[in-house]
């Protein structure tokens, strides 16, 4: 084991997570723990608890989150004082406190009480949020600084605990710097103040005036904040969050979009621990809706299956149906006074703030059910097995306009927060609120097979365009929070005759331009297995796509390029033109040989007269002789080597063929 060397800059940290610890060495320690790190080494830490310093131990390096601290006399005598406000370390001690009486009164079935505690907590943390984010001015950082050390006491007060005595700033009197007669003065203070706060207290239990001014309010506001999202997909993945009413069977809002990386963090790594949006424009009517949740549908985008292995040519960039995950019934339930979105939170709360903490969500992957179907599955629970793999978000109301939530909850809402819109108006129409968004949802379709023997697998592409048929180029957001593109493609179902997506996007097209745009649809079979085939067809017009496409064609089994006949044919007549970019060079050097092998297949030997013809006629490569004669070369030296022997045995089955490009092109070459 490496040795144990003095840390740095790793000095303070909070324990992420309990740990009991399996030897004598370790250190215990709870959530929440403050820790002195003094060594480290290879993934472990080794210092005191904050709580009991008598006791010393070794701890792991993932169980703690740094923080900022200044360190004071190293050495055996090393000092650390954490860089946070003061506030904010003592809301933190106060909160601990608070904790364990809150527990206690949890068990001991004081209900009242235990609600009201309860309430103060959520208060003080909403506080510590505020201070930590560092965005209030002075004059409004002093009044909650005021607020907080208010609230404190008054906590501090009815749980009978000790009363902390302060200066007019709020700060904490040290007793052995101040006067006995200060002391009084401010312990005189601060029982009055404490004293109104009480009757303050109990005037607003008895008046409905809290709830009313929030009634009152014409705009309501659900802020998200996404903490994680853990699900064995092994590939890319379209998070699409929207608040669903399951009565009118619709969505009520935009989609606000997150991209998540086969990774399991988002693709933007800048959003990792920054995923907020706040839901606006929510009225009267949406708090009396009978059932409301908050549904995420995952969209995997990559293979047509995910049982398609690497070894052969697969499909990608497909965006395929994965799931749904839906907000379940808190549990244990909210009481009665924090009622939420029935389903989701039940009802929108109508008196205080909610906070909804990390909540797991149920997935459901069921590729030929109708999303209607997906999210009641999801709701009560049937034919779910999660297996640890959830949606974990934070929720909470605020109240307000925009402006106002900006305004009060800075900490919260700010620039990197994404606004998610109501699909239409609020109630009320606020002046200067202007919207020209228009929102194509695409519902469903029915497609025939034709004389296919399985159902289509239908590919929708949607774009805008100019009155000249030019594509407009980026105006449709597939969702809030992600850039806006020139055309949209659907989910793919696999064989479905009908066919159901119930996607929205927004066009945001210039209101002066409406009159002359128009929308066109696309809609195409995407199989398995033609997408980099008929990419070849475009190698004229895309030639830098060329020597990717190439590679990944001798992935592909022989008979389905067979199926593709214009691919064939175009292989055929001009991909062996072998003055063309298919000239057998470098990395695309035994592409001629495989299509060759190809062609010469008893199985397709209808397309020898095909290549008979072009080797009479239209072969006049003079060098390529050479490249042929090199490529069989090294066929036959890796066979010697005991390698694999596949590429030599496709050559021998087509080796006359490929002889009689090497005597055409040996005899160009002497003319």
């Amino acid at each position: 084991m490496a040795p144990w060397l003095p840390t740095k800059k790793e000095k303070y940290g909070v324990a992420l997570w309990n740990f009991s610890g399996t030897n004598e060495h370790h250190l215990p320690l709870q959530i929440g723990d403050t820790v002195h790190i003094l060594q480290a080494s290879e993934g472990w830490y080794r210092g005191y608890s904050l709580r009991n310093r008598a006791t010393w131990g070794i701890f792991p390096v993932t169980l703690i989150h740094l923080k900022g601290a200044h360190v004071e006399q190293r050495g055996a005598e090393e000092n650390i004082v954490p860089a946070e406000m003061p506030m904010v370390q003592e809301i933190t001690t106060t909160l601990r406190e608070w904790a364990t009486i809150w527990k206690q009164l949890y068990v001991v079935g004081q209900k009242e009480r235990y609600r009201q505690v309860r309430r103060m907590m959520c208060e003080l943390m909403e506080r510590r949020s505020q201070l930590l984010s560092g965005t209030l001015p002075k004059d409004e950082l002093l009044e909650l600084k005021k607020e907080v050390t208010s609230k404190i006491d008054y906590g501090n007060k009815i749980l009978e605990l000790d009363l902390v005595v302060r200066d007019e700033n709020g700060n904490i009197l040290d007793p052995d710097r101040t006067s006995v007669i200060s002391l009084f003065q401010a312990h005189k203070q601060a029982t009055s103040m404490i004293s109104e706060r009480i009757q303050e207290e109990m005037c607003s239990q008895h008046s409905e005036l809290g709830c009313s001014a929030h009634l009152a309010s014409p705009s309501h506001n659900l802020y998200l904040c996404v903490r994680n999202f853990v699900c064995n997909i092994g590939e890319e993945a379209q998070l699409f969050t929207a608040l669903y009413d399951p009565g009118q069977q619709k969505m009520i809002s935009e989609n606000y979009l997150i991209r998540w990386a086969s990774t399991g963090v988002p693709q933007d790594i800048e959003l990792l621990n920054n995923l907020k949006a706040i839901f606006t424009d929510l009225g009267s009517k949406d708090l009396k809706r009978e059932r409301l949740f908050l549904v995420c549908q995952i969209v995997r985008v990559g293979r047509m299956d995910l049982k398609e292995t690497y070894t052969r040519k697969m499909s990608t960039g497909l965006r395929r149906p994965f799931g749904v995950s839906v907000a379940p019934d808190p549990s244990p339930p909210i009481p009665e006074d924090y009622k939420a979105f029935q389903g989701l939170m039940r009802t929108i709360a109508t008196t205080l703030e909610l906070l909804l903490e990390v909540v797991q969500e149920n997935l459901v992957a069921a590729e030929n059910d109708f999303l209607h179907t997906m999210i009641k599955k999801a709701v009560e629970g049937k034919e779910i097995n999660h297996k640890g793999q959830g949606f974990w978000v934070s929720l909470k109301m605020l109240w307000g306009d925009l402006s106002q939530v900006r305004k009060d909850h800075p900490h919260l809402v700010d620039r990197s927060t994404v606004v998610v819109r109501k699909l239409g108006f609020p109630e009320i129409i606020m002046p200067g609120d202007i919207r020209n968004d228009i929102y194509l949802t695409l519902v469903q379709g029915e497609f025939d097979k034709g004389n296919k023997k399985t159902q289509k697998n239908v590919e929708v592409t949607v774009c805008v365009c100019d009155e000249t048929g030019n594509m407009m180029q980026n105006v449709i957001f597939p969702g809030a929070g992600d850039k806006p593109s020139s055309e949209y493609r659907s989910v793919v179902y696999y064989q479905q005759r009908q066919q159901r997506w119930m996607e929205t996007m927004k066009i945001a097209v210039p209101i002066e331009d409406v009159h002359r745009t128009h929308m066109r649809f696309t809609f195409r079979h995407r199989s398995s297995s033609d997408f980099d085939l008929l990419g070849l067809l475009k190698w004229r017009s895309k030639p830098n796509l060329l020597v990717g496409n190439l590679q990944k064609l001798m992935k592909v089994d022989g008979g389905e390029v067979i199926k593709v006949r214009r691919v064939l044919g175009s292989l055929a007549l001009q991909s062996f033109s072998w003055a063309s970019p298919l000239c057998p060079t470098g990395r695309t050097s035994h592409i001629p040989v495989f299509i060759v092998g190809l062609i010469a297949d008893r199985k397709f030997h209808h397309f020898n007269a095909v290549l008979e013809a072009y080797i009479q006629q239209h072969f006049s490569a003079t060098l390529a002789y050479k490249k042929l004669i090199s490529v069989l070369t090294q066929y036959v030296d890796s066979a010697s080597r005991e390698e694999s022997c596949e590429s030599l045995l496709r050559t021998f089955k087509a080796l006359e063929y490929i002889f009689k490009f090497i005597v055409r092109s040996r005899h160009l070459f002497a003319q």
